[in-house]
């Protein structure tokens, strides 16, 4: 499948040394990242893949004392490297390594712009090369040595086609139009950071539904959550296969005060009764009697368009929408590439009366200006009366920030929302 290419392992610093000087003489390189996250506690990078036009590469890191040789590499604007689906490899080679990947071409982004129906890489492999490549490694704990032959051909095979399928969607992008756009979006994509798991004291309030509960059953949640860390931690297992999160915030509602009471919350047949029904009931005890205020929640980013205060014009918003969607239905392309909710949100908000007003919204994009603003001014001129106007001191510009709109690089949004 790979025809003559060479397949370069990559398990001791000298080698690694080498492979990054020979890998910086291409101008292009494929670039992906397998990690343990569904095995270990704390996850992490267990094998870097690299293609180049003469070789793949798979680099060890659990065999390494570092990746200081390949940071030059992906850190150097002058190589593009061609990623899918970009974003989780991102932040974790920042969070593990420290190492920014900087000039990407994110090959899904393209594949979202072209409004391709089907965005994943098996699914462009297949498109272009008339392939289908075998996920039965996808979910595979790369964290295990040693690596199997078969484990290799997978990992190889997530970079082998990167360089082509890039020349391919450069090419189909120029065509329609939408090149400079993707681009724009794939330099944000380049801004991820890692939101996953923090030593905060605030933690526990960002376990899904944690805003329903009542101080008491707050203080609650925290001990059940601080006992299924320790227990997690002590296991190397991640959090969730410890102890659902779902179980954690019944318990916090139901208080059980005894194991008959927990037997109302938890299979009592369970095995997560037997190994943690005692404990659990301990914890919600230690919680009712915890002494201790309530940590404040930690401040999330702004989403885009969140410093813009007021309600939206909702007929306003309504007409955004039908437009949009008359683009998505009629053009056969992803949301992505016209506006996202949250950017509608914000323009029916402020009501931009030019594009240079249209041009400060923080979720709006250079190239959304460029292909809608003119449109989306008609039609903000046409609906400003449909209902109660914000007063234009709430109007507040603001910079644009790195966040994905709405999160559509990585899928797109409900089109009729």
């Amino acid at each position: 499948m790979f025809g003559k290419t060479e397949l370069r392992m990559i398990e001791n610093d000298e080698d690694l040394r080498v492979a990054c000087q020979e890998m910086a003489s291409s101008p292009v390189i494929g670039v992906d990242t397998e990690s343990d996250s569904f095995y270990h506690y704390q996850e992490k990078v267990c094998l870097v893949q690299i293609s180049t036009l003469e070789a793949d590469y798979i680099i060890d890191p659990l065999q390494l004392r570092g990746l200081e040789p390949l940071a030059g590499l992906l850190e150097d604007p002058a190589v593009t490297k061609i990623l899918h689906g970009a974003d989780y490899d991102i932040v974790c080679m920042k969070r593990d390594f420290g190492i920014s990947i900087r000039n990407i071409f994110d090959t899904m982004v393209a594949a979202q712009f072209l409004g391709f129906p089907r965005v994943g890489l098996a699914d462009l492999i297949h498109r272009y090369f008339g392939i289908r490549p075998d996920k039965k490694y996808q979910r595979h704990d790369w964290s295990q040595r040693p690596l199997l032959e078969d484990h290799l051909q997978y990992a190889r095979g997530d970079t082998h086609w990167l360089l082509a399928i890039h020349e391919v969607l450069l090419y189909r992008l120029a065509q329609a139009d939408r090149l400079e756009a993707a681009l724009e979006e794939c330099a944000l994509v380049e801004q991820r950071e890692w939101t996953g798991r923090t030593s905060s004291d605030a933690d526990f309030l960002k376990l899904k539904g944690a805003g329903t509960l009542d101080t008491d059953g707050l203080r609650v949640l925290r001990k059940l959550w601080e006992y299924r860390e320790g227990v997690a931690k002590r296991m190397d297992r991640p959090s969730f296969k410890a102890i659902p999160g779902d179980t954690l915030l019944h318990v916090a509602h139901r208080r059980p005060l005894d194991l008959d009471e927990m037997a109302e919350c938890v299979r009592p047949s369970s095995s997560l009764f037997r190994q943690h029904g005692p404990p659990m009931v301990a914890a919600v005890k230690a919680g009712l009697d915890d002494p201790r205020p309530l940590p404040e929640p930690e401040a999330k980013a702004p989403r885009s368009g969140s410093g813009h205060r007021g309600s939206p014009n909702e007929a306003l918003l309504t007409r955004l929408k039908a437009w949009r969607n008359q683009i998505v239905d009629s053009q056969r392309i992803a949301p992505v590439v016209v506006a996202s909710n949250q950017l509608l949100k914000e323009v029916a908000i402020v009501q931009p009366t030019d594009l240079a007003e249209l041009a400060s919204l923080e979720s709006v994009r250079t190239w959304q200006v460029k292909s809608w603003g003119e449109q989306i001014l008609a039609i903000v001129a046409e609906g400003r009366h449909d209902g109660p106007a914000n007063p234009k001191g709430r109007r507040r510009r603001r910079r644009k920030n790195g966040d994905a709109q709405g999160g559509e690089a990585q899928g797109g949004e409900a089109q009729g929302e």
